[in-house]
């Protein structure tokens, strides 16, 4: 599992009361002998402030995909955010042989650019 990269993208919408949007490049590799499924995923986004959202789901970006043993899946997706963020959560899977499977999301901070 990579966090590739983490943009700030501020001409993309973003509501009033989060108004900072990131851009996220993950890519969840199969470092396993068999293929796996991803059917859901949990973020965990502690603002610096205190606040803590959790974002919980099913598959990725719309998609259970299966990702055949020894490959990955890549996508990005995005955040809104009111300041300052630390990102964690996991994607859960099953196996071929129907072993469920938790990969961590390593931790990442979008992180707003500084001013002047």
């Amino acid at each position: 599992m990579e966090v590739e990269e983490v943009l700030y993208m501020p001409h993309l919408d973003a509501p009033e009361d989060r108004p900072f949007p990131f851009v996220y490049f993950i890519s969840i590799i199969n470092g396993s002998d068999q293929a796996v499924t991803i059917f859901g995923r949990k973020w965990i986004l502690k603002e610096e402030g205190g606040e803590t959202l959790v974002v919980e789901g099913a598959g990725v970006v719309g998609e259970t995909p299966e990702i055949k043993a020894g490959g990955e899946f890549s996508y990005n997706s995005y955040h809104v955010i009111k300041e300052e963020t630390l990102v964690t959560g996991a994607f859960f899977g099953s196996l071929g042989d129907g072993r469920r499977v938790r990969v961590t999301i390593p931790e990442f901070r979008l992180q707003l650019p500084s001013e002047g």
